[in-house]
């Protein structure tokens, strides 16, 4: 009998302990709940801490109440001039009414799929209002090349939105369209923008022709600079030989009329002198004019046969 009583009380204690072990429950510091009692929502928990519930009847649907991620998928967009691009976008999201968002969209699957279809729609009907360039560039640009390049007008393409501009567009068409949701989009960013692979060639081939341009430009303007130099050493060397050849001729003149001078000074200073030097003089022609093999036919009376007269023959 006693053991009958102790095993009856050990399943009324083991009970006892199962049913208070149902009925509490622990939300911590980055949770929040809704309790629902059989399928509807009958509160909603936002303080951290110990709870009760009814056991077996109140079920507990937890939620995060941090900042979540959201990231898009690759996708295919076109843009307003018809271009065809691949767009990877990322948001931040999270929880403002629990009650509401367990009621529309019951758990974060649900909510990332509602997500998915609204920011989605929303970059392709941005991209399809803008051009290409505007998702690719945040500001006007300041050219720093030379603009005689004639760049491809792409680059230097005036814009009047910008990347940052557009992704704010689509985060404030976003935020409208959750607000019945019990979520709130914090933050969009587009994380990527990228030709599709059938115009990567095309564009590819695009840029390296305006390079190529624009190096054949470089080369030709070198080209014709280091002509321009060259000319300008000949002309500048011709110049200098010029001016030594006159100096030098100068100098030659100079000379000649100075040594002309002495010869002259030395003639006319007395009958000797003027006799001797043209006996040296003639005995210079001499030695210019005849060798041992030269033979001349000279009259008596020819100035230059004047000293070979006067030679004693023995």
């Amino acid at each position: 009998m006693k053991r009958t009583t102790s095993i009856i009380l050990g399943v009324v204690v083991f009970l006892l302990l199962v049913l208070i072990a149902s009925g509490l429950y622990v939300i911590d510091e980055s949770q929040q709940a809704i309790v629902t009692r059989f399928g509807k929502p009958v509160r909603t928990v936002l303080s951290p801490g110990l709870h009760l519930k009814v056991p077996f009847v109140e079920i507990i649907h937890v939620f995060d109440k941090r900042f979540l991620e959201w990231r898009g998928d690759p996708n295919q967009v076109t843009t307003k001039d018809k271009r065809y691009i691949w767009v990877e976008t990322y948001a931040r999201w999270h929880i403002v009414d629990p009650l509401l968002y367990y009621k529309r969209l019951h758990d974060e699957r649900g909510a990332i799929s509602r997500i998915d279809d609204i920011i989605d729609g929303e970059t392709r009907t941005a991209f399809a209002k803008h051009d290409l360039i505007e998702m690719v560039r945040t500001s006007n640009r300041t050219p720093l090349a030379d603009p005689s390049l004639d760049m491809d007008s792409d680059s230097l393409e005036t814009i009047t939105n910008g990347r940052d501009m557009i992704a704010n567009e689509i985060l404030v068409a976003s935020v409208d369209r959750v607000q019945d949701l019990g979520i709130e989009i914090l933050d969009f960013q587009i994380k990527r923008v990228n030709y599709v692979k059938e115009v990567q060639k095309t564009v590819f081939e695009r840029m390296i022709t305006e390079r190529k341009r624009i190096a054949d430009k470089y080369r030709s303007e070198g080209q014709g600079e280091a002509s321009r130099i060259s000319g300008e050493k000949q002309r500048e060397l011709k110049r200098i030989q010029s001016e030594a050849t006159r100096t030098a001729q100068e100098i030659m003149g100079k000379a000649d009329a100075r040594a002309a001078k002495i010869y002259n000074d030395a003639y006319n200073k007395n009958t000797a002198s003027r006799e001797f030097y043209a006996f040296m003089k003639t005995m210079e022609t001499y030695e210019q004019a005849l060798d041992s093999g030269t033979s001349l036919i000279l009259s008596t009376e020819s100035d230059f046969y004047k000293y070979l007269k006067s030679v004693n023959p023995e």
